[in-house]
């Protein structure tokens, strides 16, 4: 899938991803891959830095530990973040039943 069509929706799928439990950052592009049917297999130039954005906003934490010898970084949900991840997920669905009554066919009511 292309980029763009993800362009205002990043935060609601990384925020989404690691709502289900702390992970690394290659994990987190890999859930991302797995869960959306390979459909977004994004290259670590686009999650990286926004993951370092969401840790700046307050929305994403972070800790580090050391796995057979290298250094890993394991993101997680901040109090901010799960109230952010509601938000969007609210605004998600409105907008997906908004396009839905667009694009679904249905007809508009006849005027007389």
């Amino acid at each position: 899938m292309r980029g763009q069509s993800l362009k205002g929706h990043l935060d609601l799928l990384l925020l989404s991803v690691v709502a289900g439990g702390p992970k690394h950052g290659y994990a987190v592009m890999e859930a991302l891959r797995s869960a959306s049917g390979e459909a977004f297999d994004l290259p670590e130039g686009t999650i990286y830095p926004a993951l370092n954005r969401l840790e700046r906003e307050g929305l994403l934490g972070s800790d580090w530990s050391v796995v057979q010898g290298r250094r890993r970084r394991t993101y997680h949900l901040t109090g901010r973040g799960r109230e952010a991840l509601a938000e969007q997920r609210s605004g998600w669905e409105e907008f997906v039943a908004a396009v839905n009554r667009v694009v679904g066919g249905v007809p508009w009511p006849a005027t007389s």
